[in-house]
């Protein structure tokens, strides 16, 4: 007897540099603090189009979603840009990409119109390494997420965990500045990543928190290195199975690691084919 297909494996959190940058990192240093924060160290691995395609056909992912580094120097920004539109361009079956740059930058909202007008299915990985999410970080949001909430494109944004052990990358964000940017754009499809820092939990309370969560989504990029295998169960028990895309932070990690952890939760297989992929699909075939 035949068996059925495998439901599809898309990968929601994945990032990729230019050959020039990554055989010289150090030269983007200057002027990029956050850059430096994450990479300074050669251990931290950076990756480029034929890697990805090979890991993804090794680990069995069919597809994933690609960006770059939220960049302050525009020049960088549009060159990691290019790259990523060369590699949907490359493999549009397998790659979707979205526009990634520091929203406080000089011309942001012009790269955002470039990228989305070339095809990219929204915004981000766009963080705020070097601070929280301040007043004056939302307003510099206003006019790229007004963009993808006219075009109906996505917006991808980092999010950590208020508490635990600091690493390199871990913003002091608070849950109230990530509730008050969903807040903030009430209308616009926002996924937030690394578990949005926890606070889907808070969709425990009665009032209020539910609804403003209404339009949002929750990555899981990186979740072996900050939480027990038990939040994919939480997470499924507080703010719903439909809201979690499975994201790996590749090259930082890979697949398997997460597909262990998963059948260790005891997710049914329907459960886990919504969680690899169902949910991401439907919310990327909402941006094209």
């Amino acid at each position: 007897m035949t068996q059925p297909p495998s439901p599809p494996i898309i990968d929601f959190h994945t990032h990729l540099f230019p050959e020039s940058i990554r055989i010289a990192r150090e030269r983007y240093f200057d002027g990029e603090p956050a850059f430096r924060l994450l990479y300074d160290s050669p251990k931290s691995r950076m990756a480029g189009i034929e890697d990805l395609i090979a890991t993804m056909d090794e680990d069995g992912v069919d597809r994933s979603v690609v960006f770059g580094f939220p960049w302050r120097r525009m020049e960088t920004a549009r060159m990691n840009n290019d790259y990523i539109l060369e590699a949907v361009a490359r493999h549009p079956r397998r790659l979707v990409g979205l526009c990634c740059l520091d929203p406080a930058a000089a011309g942001a909202a012009a790269e955002v119109d470039r990228c989305l007008d070339a095809g990219l299915a929204g915004i981000g990985e766009l963080a705020f390494y070097t601070g929280g999410i301040e007043a004056a970080d939302l307003d510099h949001l206003e006019e790229p997420m007004a963009l993808c909430r006219e075009r109906g494109r996505l917006a991808l944004i980092h999010t950590n965990e208020p508490v635990g052990h600091v690493y390199p990358g871990k913003t002091p964000n608070t849950l109230r500045q990530i509730y008050d940017l969903v807040g903030r754009f009430p209308q616009n499809r926002i996924v937030l990543a690394h578990w949005g820092g926890g606070i889907f939990f808070y969709s425990l309370l009665k009032k209020e928190v539910v609804q403003r969560l209404a339009n949002v989504w929750f990555d899981t990029a990186a979740s072996p290195y900050l939480y027990d295998a038990r939040i994919w169960t939480a997470a499924r028990d507080t703010i719903g199975l439909d809201k979690i895309l499975f994201g790996t932070d590749f090259p930082l990690l890979r697949a398997p690691r997460y597909l262990k952890e998963i059948d260790a939760a005891g997710l049914t297989p329907t459960q886990r084919a919504r969680v690899l992929g169902g949910n991401a699909a439907e919310l990327l075939s909402k941006c094209a």
